[in-house]
């Protein structure tokens, strides 16, 4: 996958701009530092990036300078063990570290995919077990979560409601209960799992985040974690049903992707990342704010 970021675009503001003059110089310096800061991380050793859209780094400017009033979205998607959720943890734990420092209220918040499957709780009941009812059940395809559910509460949170979301027992009972979170209208909406950006829920995120792992480190990944769950013989089983449904509804979401992430790449590194964004808007935003203590 090649990168799409060019010195060119660093150099050449989007066409696209506001009317009012000094909106318009404000959009291209806050543009003009985001190209820089991704360019460099595109073009380093290492990288955290496999892709990044031009389009992608302009409509972040474009929320940065003030230019859509509404909040984000951001939506990330890749198969198990890609390192989607530590991925999602750090950038929210490193944005609510910026957030707490300037005492700024209701900047992220997260919705978990997973809490999204229907309740299957009495088919379980009825198969005896949980791996009696896997074995009927696919687990693994868009079908088994209610994604128009979740696509209604991010809009919904976009434009300024609070919403209760449901959450899903993962220890094996498959019961989901409705309405037990709260979430509030924040700056941010994140959400990550295996079919974020699949059909029924992908239009609803600003951003489009793809993590992109390599298949012997995937599934050394698996293995692990399937020890740890206690998986035990049927891990192979339980693996192969996942990889093979990974080709054909997780893999075929990277082409939807604004930015394409290393699932490989070491996690103080996507910290460092997030944090070269957040010194720009602490410049543009908090550089004359005297702190309480």
């Amino acid at each position: 996958m090649q990168n799409t970021i060019s010195q060119e675009f660093i150099s050449s503001p989007q066409t696209q701009l506001p009317n009012k003059s000094q909106d318009k110089i404000f959009l291209q310096y806050i543009e003009k530092r985001l190209n820089k800061i991704f360019f460099d991380e595109v073009n380093s050793a290492d990288s955290i990036f496999k892709k990044v859209s031009n389009n992608a780094v302009y409509k972040m400017a474009l929320f940065l300078a003030g230019n859509i009033k509404r909040s984000c979205s951001i939506g990330i998607a890749g198969e198990t063990a890609s390192g989607k959720s530590t991925i999602a943890y750090d950038i929210i734990n490193t944005i609510q570290a910026f957030s707490d420092e300037y005492c700024i209220k209701d900047v992220i918040t997260r919705l978990n995919t997973d809490d999204y499957y229907y309740d299957r709780s009495e088919m379980v009941k009825k198969a005896g077990s949980f791996a009696e009812f896997a074995k009927h059940y696919d687990l693994d395809v868009p079908e088994a979560l209610e994604l128009e559910l979740m696509k209604k509460h991010i809009k919904q949170l976009l434009f300024g409601d609070t919403v209760y979301l449901p959450k899903y027992d993962m220890s094996g009972t498959a019961i989901r209960r409705d309405n037990v979170t709260k979430a509030v209208p924040s700056k941010i909406i994140i959400s990550e799992g295996l079919f974020t950006l699949t059909e029924k829920v992908v239009d609803a995120f600003d951003f489009k985040i793809y993590v992109d792992v390599s298949h012997k480190v995937q599934k050394s990944r698996f293995y692990e974690r399937a020890q740890a769950r206690g998986l035990g013989d049927s891990a192979d089983e339980v693996y192969e049903n996942a990889s093979s449904k990974a080709k054909i509804y997780i893999h075929p979401t990277a082409m939807k992707a604004d930015i394409i992430l290393s699932g490989e790449a070491d996690r103080a590194a996507y910290k460092k990342f997030i944090n070269k964004i957040l010194a720009l808007v602490e410049e543009v935003y908090f550089k004359d704010m005297i702190l309480p203590h």
